[in-house]
């Protein structure tokens, strides 16, 4: 038996713990009488735990994490407090390439602290949320086109102040805002509109500045982002290419001036 179609993404996002405390309690409630969901369910946390396992997830080599803590430990440590051989030695490493050793190893240190996979995951949560948003009728909390109403509006529901931006004049009109959850934080969601389609503007506190300015996550979706003025901003919508740019760039010039 297969899921309802209703719930196939709800069902996913509650076993990854992205729904809010509401809408959990309702496909809870769904689980509590329809059995095929409660196995679809099952066998995504049987699935979780299979890949978490030992042997399935990709780890770096004892030798790989031993050779980078090792440079790590010798560009932290003072000239000044090296024997003698060992400064002669790296006079000659940064005399025939050691610059750009120490680079690489400064750059595989900075893969092994923020593994691909992880920017993968945060990207499948916001398209998650961004879908889950249309499906569940919960694309803003606050109905407003006025940034005087919709900024006032998070202000004690977030530890932060998010820009809010109205571009109706260029064709993006605001509809409002909601609060979301994403990367294990309640976020801001800025709701924007271009023809029929949502753009949904996911804000908050500077933590993902290294990842990188746009994505193509598939299923006609397109995501950009950007970092700037300790925030961090998440653009994502199945508007198409050029639209989605022009929006970055006239929220960008806009917040700048």
């Amino acid at each position: 038996m297969s899921p309802c179609p209703d719930y196939s993404i709800s069902l996913q996002a509650l076993v990854d713990g992205e729904l809010d405390a509401a809408h959990a309690v309702e496909v809870e409630a769904h689980l509590s009488g329809c059995a095929a969901c409660a196995r679809a369910r099952d066998d995504a946390l049987a699935l979780r735990t299979a890949l978490r396992s030992v042997g399935v997830r990709a780890e770096a080599p004892d030798r790989l994490r031993s050779r980078l803590d090792a440079a790590a430990r010798a560009a932290s440590e003072p000239v000044a407090m090296r024997p003698r051989t060992k400064q002669r030695r790296d006079r000659l490493f940064w005399g025939f390439g050691g610059a750009a050793a120490t680079m690489a190893a400064c750059a595989a240190l900075a893969i092994v602290a923020v593994p691909t996979v992880q920017t993968a995951e945060l990207e499948r949560q916001i398209v998650a949320s961004h879908v889950r948003s249309q499906l569940a009728g919960h694309l803003i909390d606050v109905a407003a086109s006025d940034k005087h109403v919709v900024k006032p509006w998070f202000g004690g529901k977030v530890d932060f102040s998010p820009p809010v931006i109205d571009l109706a004049d260029k064709g993006f009109p605001m509809v409002g805002g909601r609060l979301d959850y994403v990367d294990r934080r309640t976020v801001a969601a800025v709701v924007y509109r271009r023809g029929l389609h949502v753009i949904n503007l996911f804000v908050w506190p500077d933590g993902w500045a290294h990842a990188p300015e746009e994505a193509n996550p598939g299923d006609g979706y397109r995501m950009l982002h950007w970092a700037r003025g300790g925030m961090t901003y998440w653009a994502v919508s199945d508007v198409n290419e050029a639209d989605l740019r022009a929006f970055c760039r006239l929220l960008q010039s806009r917040a700048a001036a």
